[in-house]
């Protein structure tokens, strides 16, 4: 069932953000108030190409790029990056000693590639998370709040929710023990759809087991015949349960818009529900260099972040 957003929402979310079609090129996020209305940190996918494809850098680079290149001192990796070194003691040490030299905070590990958690055959499903339970130690050694996962399933709707619930209560349970969160994407499936992920996750009903919205991944099915989720609608259902969110981005209009993303209007979603942790760049465009496509994803969150703290406090 699809519900649009009430007049309530609507109005909240654009009193907000009423002021964000002005650009602020000079804007730096340092001039702020000493509490921004959230903070950014950088997805290792941003750069998935200069890692995998030029051979620019590797993931122990990481924690230095994004504090030197682009002056961001949080960061999320990608399991398939370094996907052979989750019980590598020594590369892993290595790893968080570069994040502490350069005084940047590990987040999160986002875990890909390691099954379904929604398996329909239950000795599958219990080797996914079997499977996670290395990235879940990996991300405890680097100080990192979550691990993001996918709930990956089959079946009917209401068998894919039992069955993605089942196993992410399997994995939350073991990551509790480590202090860690589980977190679940739309990222692709009925994963990408909001209201199944809501139903998933009051299925689970545990404190450490919540969403990691990604303004982009809302594709239920591709396909000459696509069926797409209504993003605004989508992140509004999941936001209730984020312990992070995910700014996708792909282009870049001449002002510095967003072109297939309403920015001020996504962020007026985010903040409506209180939240004031990390949101995640993470640039997917072709059209720009990994490098520039983060420096624009960049200063489009501070213009949006300097817009919000300049909203009358009424409007927030």
């Amino acid at each position: 069932m699809n519900h649009t957003l009430s007049r309530r929402s609507f109005v909240s979310t654009a009193s907000v953000v009423a002021a964000t079609s002005l650009w602020l090129p000079r804007f730096s996020f340092a001039a702020l108030a000493d509490e921004p209305p959230f903070k950014i940190s950088l997805a290792e996918w941003s750069l998935h190409r200069a890692i995998r494809e030029e051979n620019k850098m590797t993931n122990l680079d990481f924690p230095q790029v994004a504090r030197e290149d682009f002056g961001i001192d949080a960061i999320e990796y990608v399991s398939q990056l370094f996907a052979d070194k989750a019980e590598d003691k020594a590369y892993l040490a290595d790893l968080k000693r570069r994040a502490d030299d350069h005084g940047v905070k590990s987040l999160l590990i986002m875990v890909d590639r390691e099954g379904n958690l929604g398996d329909p055959d239950d000795a599958k499903r219990s080797q996914t998370v079997d499977n996670h339970r290395k990235w879940v130690d990996a991300a405890h050694y680097l100080g990192c709040h979550s691990i993001r996962v996918n709930a990956g399933s089959s079946g009917s709707f209401d068998e894919q929710q039992r069955l993605a619930a089942d196993g992410l209560r399997r994995l939350s349970q073991y990551a509790a023990t480590a202090g860690l969160n589980v977190l679940v994407e739309n990222h692709g499936g009925l994963s990408s759809h909001g209201e199944w992920l809501v139903g998933v996750m009051r299925a689970v009903d545990m404190d450490n087991c919540g969403t990691l919205p990604d303004f982009g991944n809302f594709y239920i099915k591709r396909g000459p015949e696509p069926e797409v989720y209504d993003r605004y609608q989508g992140v509004d259902e999941l936001m209730p349960f984020a312990k992070a969110v995910s700014a996708k981005t792909y282009d870049f209009d001449e002002s510095g818009n967003e072109t297939t993303i309403d920015y001020p209007r996504m962020m007026g979603i985010v903040l409506k529900h209180g939240y004031n942790g990390f949101v995640g760049i993470e640039y997917e465009g072709r059209n720009l260099s990994e490098h520039e496509g983060i420096r624009r994803s960049k200063a489009l969150l501070e213009r949006v972040a300097a817009d919000v703290a300049k909203a009358p406090a009424a409007a927030r």
